[in-house]
């Protein structure tokens, strides 16, 4: 009985977090599928400099959390630092909501998501682990499920934000259908916090130590002054480009100055692991590199060049939004993740499980693959319009990439990198993907069409070009994988002896 109690403890705990967190990617995912095209067709923007701001705000929003996190463990708590992550992140979207054209309006309202994000995020995984800790069976299963309500939220609002924006737009003019859109944002995580609000009881049993002690108003002022300083710092950062280069480039000298000294001073028998853990850590800034193309440049290509009615055999079937067609990564994400897991687990038990080495390699091959099809699809083109099932099979590739190098980053560095480590390493990896999502913009600044150029005819070579590069650069990625493979083979044997021996 008692055992029983304790599972529907667990579970309920569980959907508490899970819930939060399925909103709070509701309104980001939202958010994301809008912002380039706002800030290219309502502010006029150029393509460069919107592929750049919203580059370096994805930046910023995965190095946050290894700021966030530290909070949540030793300042205000997990739970509390969470709950406040998503209040802020509620304000942030509010602001976007707010019908302004004001770049320094715009820039301060995401150095708000920004600040909530890093709160949030970062918190809320931890809250799964703690509600877990110590059931190695349940804790895989549950970060799957967990993954999956991520994607359950960011489908629905792909689908939802777009289509909010062009009825309100189409109905009531004015462009205030970017901001209806943004309030649908706004409105998921009401929905989340209330939620967790009704249900907070189900995680009294969970946090961080300081959660065990009333709230010090002292270092809450201190972090609530400390996030307001950060927002205007991130507007600063998105308003000027040079501050953005030296930031994202400084981050990541002192990202690789840190695996060094770490590889250097650490004892002997940790010393393979970590080089392991660095080599997949650089494989996987190159896979950000190409990941963030589905929010600049691969966005502004469906905007130009596809055709976004959905015809088989002549007859049509439904028609997107462009900003829609993003919604297909989570959607894959969803259709490929129990395949994938029982692709996994089917290797261990027959003894065929690939090393995480080779399935990083697998994964640039098919993003390779994904990127050709985009090229190739030009070819075949009708008056600069690719078909819109382009989209659909150059996506499906691009996600399974992204599950094979993406979703394992995290697994790789609990698996090589010492428990004494692990934390500021975790930190260290998103710092590290941050950045690989600024350069991600950089390259897709290679497709910028020229302001006014809007025939397809001449729009479709510049995407394509640009493609078929990163088809081949990803081939390049799959080459390089490959040829460390029997270096990462004797790093794993050697990390594996010393693991045993301890």
């Amino acid at each position: 009985m008692t055992t029983k109690a304790v599972t529907v403890s667990q579970t309920k705990s569980f959907m508490t977090v899970s819930l939060i967190e399925m909103w709070e990617r509701f309104g980001f995912y939202g958010m994301q599928a809008l912002i380039v095209y706002f800030m290219v067709e309502r502010l006029g923007f150029e393509d460069s400099r919107a592929n750049l701001v919203w580059s370096a705000c994805a930046a910023l929003i995965y190095v946050s959390p290894a700021i966030g996190g530290w909070v949540g463990d030793k300042v205000l708590g997990t739970k509390r630092t969470m709950i406040i992550g998503a209040v802020i992140l509620t304000l942030g979207y509010a602001l976007m909501a707010v019908p302004s054209e004001n770049t320094w309006f715009l820039f301060s309202a995401l150095g708000v998501i920004v600040v909530g994000n890093g709160l949030f995020k970062p918190n809320a995984g931890n809250l799964v682990r703690k509600i877990y800790d110590g059931d190695d069976s349940k804790i895989d299963s549950a970060f799957t499920i967990y993954y999956m309500a991520v994607n359950i939220g960011s489908t629905f609002s792909m689908l939802l934000t777009p289509l909010i924006k062009d009825y309100v737009n189409n109905t009531y003019g004015n462009g205030y259908g970017w901001h209806a859109a943004f309030s649908v944002c706004f409105i998921g995580l009401i929905v989340g916090i209330s939620n967790y609000l009704v249900m907070r009881q189900s995680l009294a049993a969970y946090g961080s130590e300081p959660d065990l002690h009333p709230v010090n108003t002292r270092k809450l002022t201190m972090v609530l002054g400390c996030s307001l300083i950060a927002v205007a710092m991130s507007a600063i950062i998105l308003e000027y480009e040079m501050v953005a280069r030296i930031f994202v480039y400084s981050a990541g000298i002192a990202v690789l100055a840190i695996f060094i000294h770490l590889i250097r001073s650490s004892h002997a028998n940790e010393r393979a692991g970590l080089i392991a853990a660095l080599v997949l850590t650089i494989q996987t800034v190159f896979f950000f590199i190409f990941y963030q193309q589905m929010s600049t440049s691969l966005a502004l290509f469906a905007l130009r060049n596809v055709d976004w009615d959905f015809v088989v055999f002549g007859t049509h079937l439904w028609t997107w939004s462009p900003a829609q067609f993003q919604a297909l990564n989570p959607i894959w994400i969803m259709i490929l993740s129990p395949v994938l897991a029982w692709a996994y687990t089917w290797g261990g038990k027959n003894n065929k499980d690939i090393s995480i080495a080779a399935k990083f390699a697998l994964g640039f091959a098919v993003v390779a693959l994904g990127f050709f099809i985009y090229s190739i699809a030009g070819n075949y083109a009708i008056n600069g319009k690719t078909s819109s099932w382009v989209m659909i099979w150059g996506y499906g590739s691009y996600s399974l990439g992204e599950l094979l190098v993406s979703g394992l980053g995290l697994a790789m560095i609990a698996r090589y990198v010492p428990e004494r480590m692990g934390g500021f390493m975790m930190g260290a990896y998103f710092v590290a993907s941050g950045i690989s999502q600024y350069l991600g913009g950089v390259v897709a600044n290679f497709a910028s069409v020229p302001q006014g150029l809007t025939n397809p005819l001449e729009t479709l070579p510049i995407y394509t070009s640009l493609f078929n590069k990163l088809g081949i650069a990803a081939l390049a990625c799959t080459l390089i994988a490959l040829a460390v493979l029997p270096i990462m083979s004797r790093l794993t044997k050697t990390h594996n002896s010393h693991q045993n021996k301890g």
